[in-house]
């Protein structure tokens, strides 16, 4: 049985060798919490030891935000400091590999404004929207890998010591991202090859539709024009070498079309969203548009993110996860969205990714939304999948193919 320092090396060589895929003589921008000084530090020794060239290390307090929030002067909210957005679209457009470490307290933002954060969130947001830009055409190699801060822990298992809380916690951690197992980079090969098989499946069959029910939930979700299915595994464009966004990873996605949603789903899973819980809510969409949303908690915090822009009111993703996923298996509400977006099927409001889009990281935006391609600053994803979850694909001339069935593939 591996030690946990053993794991914690694995969970760094996973984020380097699967997550970002580091090449020599690569830059790395390396970004994390202050809790994750251990791993962060173990990331940056290998990342030296395959050869990188520089590791750029920032650490961030989200604390911060929440005392911002709370004391800082109304006017000021929407500042933020440009040099430091030119900095980072710097290391991104030279290609460096960006590598973020999640881990943060979900309810740490219920103390303050709804309101003000939105306004914060917002001008994050535009200020880092060429960044954006660049992660969601997949330019660069680029990963999201977890860390089991203290907090985080508590809110998993609230009735545990913390201690053991965090125990726990990283054992589901080190399950999920496979870091628990020998070869955890073989393993994640294995993982993905199987994903992107999937993947090609769905793009093959060419549906113009997909028909989804489930408890609160009967959804028709139109597909974009010239849509394809991508799975974790990406192809960077600075490089021609596949990285894997997200660690862990269980879904295949593509993209809705952005005027043709009609139907309601509810939300299978909480949503943490900017520190602020969403709990029990449900939209109604009309023309790919949502026209009512409902939210037994966090109704100001939805509509704070329906509100950023247009887009944030349509469909940016779709995305099919097995119920039998090992995270869902796990049996846990992690309340963080890169595990519970992996243990359920889900959809994402707000900008769809060109990589879902057929030459969509070559072709102009205009031509792009023509086909139906949803431009926002938001892309927030929610989770909708159970074991009750039945999803239908429709091809042109009303053929009906099983996709899902009680949350599991029935292709």
């Amino acid at each position: 049985m591996l030690t946990f320092d053993q794991k914690l090396d694995n969970l760094a060589s996973v984020a380097l060798r699967v997550g970002v895929n580091l090449q020599h003589d690569a830059r790395l921008l390396l970004i994390g919490p202050i809790e994750a000084t251990e791993l962060m530090r173990r990331i940056t020794a290998q990342a030296y030891d395959l050869g990188a060239s520089y590791v750029h290390v920032q650490y961030v307090d989200d604390s911060l935000g929440l005392i911002r929030a709370q004391h800082a002067r109304q006017e000021t909210l929407t500042r933020v400091p440009q040099e430091y957005a030119d900095m980072i679209h710097t290391m991104a457009a030279r290609g460096d590999a960006y590598l973020r470490i999640d881990g943060g307290d979900p309810d740490l933002m219920s103390a303050a404004d709804p309101e003000r954060v939105a306004t914060m969130v917002r001008a994050g947001r535009e200020a880092m929207r060429p960044v954006s830009d660049l992660v969601q055409r997949a330019f660069m190699p680029w990963t999201i890998v977890p860390y089991a801060v203290p907090a985080w822990a508590r809110k998993v298992f609230p009735d545990v010591a913390e201690d053991e809380a965090q125990e726990r916690l990283w054992d589901a951690v080190f399950a999920a991202t496979r870091a628990d197992l020998d070869d955890p980079v073989g393993a994640w090969h294995v993982h993905i090859e199987r994903l992107q098989a999937l993947a090609r499946r769905l793009s093959g069959c060419a549906f113009e539709a997909l028909h989804l029910r489930g408890p609160g939930t009967d959804l028709r979700i139109g597909l974009a024009d010239g849509h394809v299915w991508e799975s974790g595994g990406r192809e960077s464009a600075v490089n021609a070498l596949r990285s894997v966004h997200n660690v862990p990873t269980e879904e295949v996605f593509t993209a809705p079309h952005a005027q043709r949603g009609e139907g309601t789903v509810r939300a299978s899973k909480p949503l943490s969203y900017q520190g602020q819980l969403i709990e029990g809510f449900a939209l109604t969409f009309e023309d790919g548009k949502v026209v009512d949303a409902t939210a037994e908690r966090g109704g100001r915090v939805l509509q704070s993110l329906l509100d950023t822009d247009e887009g944030a009111r349509r469909l940016g993703e779709v995305a099919l996860v097995p119920h039998s996923s090992p995270i869902s298996q796990s049996g846990l509400l992690f309340y963080d969205t890169l595990f519970d977006e992996n243990a359920a099927s889900h959809v994402a409001l707000g900008r769809a990714y060109e990589t879902t889009m057929r030459d969509g990281v070559t072709r102009p935006l205009e031509a792009l939304q023509r086909d139906g391609f949803n431009q926002s600053l938001a892309h927030v994803d929610f989770m909708i999948g159970s074991a009750d979850l039945d999803v239908d694909g429709l091809a042109p001339g009303g053929v009906t193919t099983p996709v899902m069935r009680s949350g599991e593939w029935a292709l």
